[in-house]
């Protein structure tokens, strides 16, 4: 049982991963490139958005990983904590008057991975 849900974990991170750095990333680099802030901000922006990304990857490849070789189990705690946390950010700053976090899948995605992970 535990093989599955780090399968389907992994699956969503990987599925997240192409969703947010292709897609995601056309539509907020548009955004970003037709507003007025400065070349250097732009720039740190995207390397953030693509930072998440990474973090994206990293996290469905280490699931994967784990799902193999279940005596690396204590690896997928940073997995766990990391979305957990993730997940809490976006609600918190999602209630704290940043609402548009509420209907990106940012938090369900990051709440639903560590739980099953």
């Amino acid at each position: 049982m535990t093989y599955w849900f780090l399968m389907i974990a992994a699956m969503l991170s990987l599925v997240g991963m192409v969703f947010h750095g292709y897609v995601g990333g056309r539509l907020y680099m548009g955004n970003i490139n037709n507003s007025n802030m400065e070349p250097l901000t732009k720039s740190l922006s995207l390397v953030s958005w693509h930072v998440f990304t990474i973090f994206l990857l990293v996290s469905a490849v280490t699931l994967v990983y784990i799902a193999y070789t279940p005596g690396t189990m204590a690896a997928a705690y940073p997995v766990i904590g990391v979305n957990l946390l993730g997940a809490v950010l976006f609600v918190v700053l999602g209630l704290g008057g940043h609402g548009r976090l509420l209907r990106m899948p940012g938090a369900y995605l990051m709440g639903v991975t560590g739980v099953l992970t």
